[in-house]
């Protein structure tokens, strides 16, 4: 199936200013609300406080998370003692929510909430003109009604969305809203598509990880509203983030139509702290940009179908590096060598993209200073690599960029990896040996060796996995791991209980960040702050 592409981007601002209660809403603002589902009123109370406090604009009451409801006075209660503006939603089975009652009952409960100066009423599409009917000439001057859609399956096509729209407005709808599921990270360019073009406030999401931008993304193609969760992991609708995230990790009140996009394409990536990173330091020097998680199956379809030169950078780590070589319409000479690339930019004036590997550098200056002993003295014309035996763990992108850049440093290669064809293709390549990892255990030529992990062992959530026994890293006198979730893997554990200096990941992230952040900028890269901020969170 092809995809089509985002649109140049075109946002239409929404078509009117819309009040809510006593607060009036400007024009291409997106508001944040956060879904209350706690099982008593008197918590559902104290949530909203909460959501107050954290920067909300509304909230939405979910009835059918109550364990009990008694609507009249539970209702009172609920609009009386909410300091923000209310939406109220009564979801049933049918339509993915908790209520599997009378079906007259749950529309009166929502008819009531309506006459007590709810904001706002959800309403599933399939009864929202038996509703919208029964309240003709009642409703409140500022009440808005909004019609919802969710698909649990997929994300159909433009055109059947197109017609969605066009049905969800029939019905009566003030505010259009569509959730649907993501098979693929490509999908939400529909929704985008969709959302951009609207003439009527539109409330367009696509759930699960896989369509998380679409959640971060509202306000640069003209979205009624987001949802974001107190709590981490408790979400009235899957992949939804925080609202802590939203406001503080992703700058979402900053975000807008000219905000450039960028991200790290990977599966998995949730566990990336490139998002932290970046974000951050957007905001720090004030370039208006987003970093996100971007989980992709096939990098080829995702760059594609994000052609915009508002998708302006990435990221690429597992599996991706190899593949993104191939995708970019030109790459750095020390890319192509390797045979990899890690970062890829889009030219704005044309789209092409362009490749290049920030791993090479980041991961040989960091264990290049670990041997030397100081992460200052850096100054030695000839690298403490050189003459070297230099043990590679994995032949992907990683493994290929340290591989790369130890040969180039003038140290003997030695590449151990599951496959053993794949580590014989990356010693020929490069002019070394070639070991499968299961012989790692017994290969201890000499000592003074240099280990480098550069796969996926160890990482979370699997922190007890190891390439290596203990007994054997009595040979290397530093041992490297590339994976810095967590910051001290078991290896990097046991290798230092068996005396070897050790390399964190995280080194070689934070100085790879380098460069990225200075091609996706323009800018210079403030380091002493990318420090500051990876010591906060790991």
């Amino acid at each position: 199936m092809t995809h089509p592409t985002v649109p140049e981007l075109d946002i239409a601002a929404p078509a009117s200013d819309l009040p809510i209660g006593n607060h009036e809403i400007v024009k291409n603002s997106t508001l944040i609300c956060v879904p209350l589902m706690a099982a008593t009123v008197d918590q559902m109370v104290i949530d909203m406080v909460k959501a107050k406090d954290v920067g909300a604009d509304l909230v939405e009451v979910r009835l059918d998370c109550l364990e009990t409801f008694s609507p009249r006075q539970d209702l009172q209660t609920l609009i009386r003692d909410c300091p923000l503006p209310t939406l109220f939603t009564y979801r049933p089975k049918w339509e993915g929510g908790q209520y599997d009652g009378d079906e007259d009952r749950r529309l009166d409960a929502l008819r009531l909430a309506m006459e007590l100066g709810a904001d706002y009423i959800d309403v599933e599409l399939q009864v929202a003109h038996e509703f919208n009917n029964s309240i003709h000439g009642k409703k409140p001057e500022n009440f808005k009604v909004i019609v919802s859609s969710h698909n649990y399956q997929n994300t159909p096509s433009v055109e059947d969305l197109g017609n969605l729209v066009a049905r969800i407005q029939e019905a009566g709808a003030d505010i259009v809203k569509i959730a649907t599921t993501a098979s693929d990270i490509s999908d939400v360019t529909r929704i985008f598509q969709i959302t951009v073009h609207s003439q009527v406030p539109i409330i367009g999401l696509v759930m699960d990880e896989r369509g998380l931008m679409s959640r971060i993304l509202c306000p640069k193609f003209g979205g009624y509203l987001t949802f974001g969760t107190l709590e981490s992991g408790i979400v009235s609708a899957p992949g939804q983030p925080t609202i802590k995230d939203l406001m503080n990790l992703y700058n979402f009140r900053q975000l807008g139509p000219d905000t450039k996009v960028f991200g790290i394409i990977g599966k998995p990536v949730s566990h990336s702290k490139s998002p932290i990173l970046y974000n951050e330091a957007f905001k720090s020097v004030g370039f208006n940009g987003v970093y996100l998680h971007l989980l992709v199956d096939d990098i080829a379809n995702f760059l594609h179908t994000y052609s915009s030169t508002d998708f302006s950078g990435f990221s690429c780590t597992i599996p991706h590096k190899e593949a993104a070589l191939k995708c970019c319409d030109e790459v750095d000479s020390v890319a192509k060598s390797i045979g990899a690339v890690n970062c890829i930019i889009r030219r704005q004036s044309d789209g092409k993209l362009f490749g290049y590997n920030t791993d090479y550098f980041g991961a040989i200056s960091a264990i290049e200073d670990g041997l030397r002993g100081s992460h200052n003295n850096s100054s030695t014309i000839n690298s403490p690599l050189a003459g070297k035996l230099f043990v590679v763990i994995g032949a992907g992108g990683a493994g290929k960029a340290l591989a790369y850049g130890a040969k180039e440093k003038g140290a003997r290669v030695v590449i151990a990896n599951r496959t053993y064809d794949r580590a014989r293709e990356l010693a020929d390549t490069i002019g070394g040996d070639a070991l499968s990892i299961s012989e790692l255990n017994n290969f201890h030529p000499e000592d003074g060796m240099v280990l480098a992990n550069t796969t996926s062992i160890g990482m979370q959530p699997k922190v007890e996995e190891t390439p290596i026994s203990k007994h054997a890293l009595r040979s290397y006198t530093l041992v490297f791991d590339a994976v810095y979730t967590p910051k001290m893997t078991r290896l990097l554990r046991e290798a230092k209980d068996s005396g070897a200096t050790i390399v964190s990941g995280l080194e070689m992230f934070i100085r790879q960040a380098y460069e990225q952040f200075e091609r996706f900028t323009g800018l210079p890269a403030p380091k002493e702050l990318f420090r500051e901020i990876m010591a906060k969170y790991t």
